[in-house]
């Protein structure tokens, strides 16, 4: 069942700055965190230590005063930018409505998360690739096959079943539904859990949103 969602709706469910959720789901693993680290604090150096040189010899030099700063609060700003540019590519599409229908099928697959190079014992470079089992949740209604939702696998989602009930917001680029563009993280109420790879809702919101129109 899909219920379109009226004027002005879909920028509430959908924040364009992100929330508490959204900042820790883009701050990443313990790696990209090292990674912003490095950049804000080599980079908040170097322009420090230039706009010292420049400060008052040149014209430019607090503009590289201002960079430094920037630099140094990466490790703040690079997950906000991330997700509003993840949340926009939501907001942008002119159709959404509320979803609801039920698990059709569930299935876990291997998905590489990244790779990376490093010596063996031998002194070899060997390519070394980190795994993790996703699960995968195919959603329908009584018009048939809507689509999928994917998400890292953890211990609370094996109680996830086919025939459960599940909550989404579907986007599309005709209004007519015809075809659909991306659905958003999902809401299982018999578990009262939420699952998806990111988590793009405002959940206090759309739950409020399901009690009004689907009771």
């Amino acid at each position: 069942m899909l219920i379109p969602l009226r004027e002005g709706e879909l920028f509430r469910l959908i924040p364009a700055v992100a929330t508490g959720p959204q900042f820790s789901a883009c701050s990443g693993d313990p790696r990209k965190i090292l990674q912003r680290v490095l950049i804000s604090v080599i980079g908040g150096v170097i322009a420090l230590l230039i706009s010292q040189t420049l400060l008052f010899s040149s014209q430019i030099g607090p503009v590289f005063l201002v960079a430094g700063f920037v630099f140094l609060l990466y490790v703040l700003w690079g997950p906000i930018i991330e997700a509003g540019r993840r949340n926009a590519t939501l907001r942008r599409y002119p159709a959404a409505a509320l979803f609801e229908g039920v698990v059709a099928d569930r299935f876990s697959r291997e998905v590489v998360e990244n790779r990376r190079e490093q010596a063996d014992a031998a002194g070899r470079l060997e390519l070394v690739e980190n795994r993790r089992t996703w699960l995968c949740l195919e959603i329908e209604d009584e018009d048939g096959y809507l689509g999928q939702i994917r998400f890292p696998m953890e211990k609370k989602h094996q109680v996830i079943r086919p025939g459960m009930v599940v909550r989404a917001l579907v986007l599309s680029e005709r209004r007519d539904f015809s075809r659909i563009g991306a659905i958003s993280d999902a809401w299982l109420p018999q578990l009262k859990l939420w699952v998806g790879e990111y988590p793009y809702l405002l959940r206090p919101a759309f739950e409020e949103l399901c009690l009004r129109r689907l009771g």
